[in-house]
């Protein structure tokens, strides 16, 4: 169905730009500069729309297809949109400059005097241009969350800013009221979307559900337990393994949101998330006062036990994967489920929740502990898998933990023979 929707908005896009194209636009090359990067500016501007739209938060939209395939498939039309724009610049730039038998940097000039709005247009591809940058997977990794989140936002303005000038300047919707009409519904539309799921109905069941910090306990080294409260918790739908974002309303927290997995599902309007020292946020919250009013948005994700076709599951979990994995385990045992948990740290003052999950009923924990480099091997290997879980292959198995370890895992079970729609995966990253 996305597809569909997909390739139409494409074939709307192209219809617009072929029916304002004169028919002589490939006789000069600056003629066709400027016709491509027309072209690669409309589609550009469609892509931004439907990024936003991926993450719009909209619930019915989530629930088929889920969070996580969503952001990725946001991380994939990211730099598809931040390349038509790049070409529609640079195009536009090299045309006039041809035009006008100037410099580069005199086509520049003359481009942004000759058209309407192009100051704002030129600030938004700025800040798409520093978005682009930061989610380069390199320069990601130096940044702070907090940091890239912010960066991140402004998206939002990047769009608004170089709006003006496609309805102004652009000749698709100069000699058409009903180009104008569908490309200003197509951006209100949008807007609306992220305005309505993103903020207002987040607001209000932020509001409804009234949720606060109870207590902050230590689970071990880097790791600890935030429990929340609030009233009607069971209304939200909350299922072992989803995960939700988190705004603390505490100074040092109230202007980034992050996603914490569920370690606990709702039980007495209390539920628990479970947290590691991954970032500065992360080992913040290990001082966030009771009583700190939270925001939270969703359930999200798929990584639930409703995927599970088999009667018996392998759960590895590592750091803070140990978390949904823990909430898991006991919903598949209290189903009737046999489940087996390979437990994946350095040492074992790092098991968070082990005892908790070592005296759940239906379950079986088996620790995997020390470093690679001193063991000699990865506990994580087939054969050592199939040491510890001799049945590996004949069970269901999820997998919770960094982005190193769950490629590690989800690997080795491939090459046991484990099917991929057997194995499941909850990358422990928004990002």
């Amino acid at each position: 169905m996305l597809r569909a929707v997909l390739v139409l908005g494409f074939v709307g896009v192209l219809a617009m730009w072929w029916s304002a194209t004169p028919a002589s636009f490939a006789s000069t090359p600056s003629a066709l500069a400027a016709a491509v990067s027309e072209l690669s500016g409309l589609l550009g501007g469609y892509l931004a729309c439907l990024q936003l739209l991926l993450v719009a938060r909209m619930p019915w939209f989530e629930r088929a297809v889920g969070l996580d395939r969503l952001i990725g498939w946001h991380r994939v039309v990211g730099p598809s949109t931040l390349l038509l724009i790049i070409g529609h610049v640079v195009l536009i730039v090299f045309s006039t400059a041809l035009a006008s038998h100037d410099t580069v940097w005199g086509g520049l000039v003359t481009t942004l005097q000759s058209y309407p709005d192009m100051l704002t247009a030129l600030v938004g591809t700025i800040a798409f241009l520093a978005v682009g940058f930061s989610s380069i997977r390199r320069v990601r990794a130096l940044l702070p969350y907090e940091l890239w989140y912010w960066l991140h936002l402004t998206t939002y303005a990047g769009i608004f800013l170089t709006f003006f000038h496609q309805l102004s300047a652009g000749p698709a919707f100069l000699g058409s009221p009903f180009y104008r009409f569908v490309w200003l519904a197509l951006y209100l539309g949008t807007a609306a979307a992220v305005i309505t799921w993103r903020f207002v109905l987040s607001a209000w069941d932020a509001w409804r559900h009234r949720m606060r910090v109870a207590a902050v306990v230590d689970e071990g080294t880097g790791t600890i337990s935030v429990w929340l409260r609030g009233e009607r918790l069971g209304d939200r739908d909350v299922r072992a393994g989803t995960f939700m974002i988190f705004r603390f309303m505490a100074w040092g927290h109230l202007l980034t949101a992050h996603p914490y997995s569920i370690s606990r599902t709702p039980q007495d309007d209390h539920l628990r998330i479970t947290i590691g020292g991954l970032g500065d946020h992360s080992r913040a919250l290990r001082n966030i006062s009771a009583g700190t009013l939270v925001f939270a948005e969703g359930p999200f994700g798929h990584f639930t036990a409703e995927r599970s076709s088999r009667n018996n599951a392998l759960l590895i979990a590592g750091g803070a994967g140990i978390g949904p994995i823990c909430a898991l385990a006991k919903e598949l045992a209290a189903a009737g489920r046999d489940v087996v948990v390979l437990y994946r740290a350095r040492s074992a003052d790092r098991l968070a929740l082990a005892a908790e999950l070592a005296g759940t009923g239906g379950v079986r924990l088996i620790p995997l502990l020390g470093a690679r480099e001193r063991l000699g091997f990865d506990p994580l290997a087939p054969d050592a898998i199939m040491a510890a879980v001799p049945d590996a292959r004949d069970r269901e198995a999820f997998i919770c933990g960094s982005p190193g370890m769950a490629d590690r895992a989800h690997s080795s079970l491939r090459r046991l023979g484990v099917s991929a729609r057997h194995i499941h995966t909850e990358e422990l990253s928004m990002s």
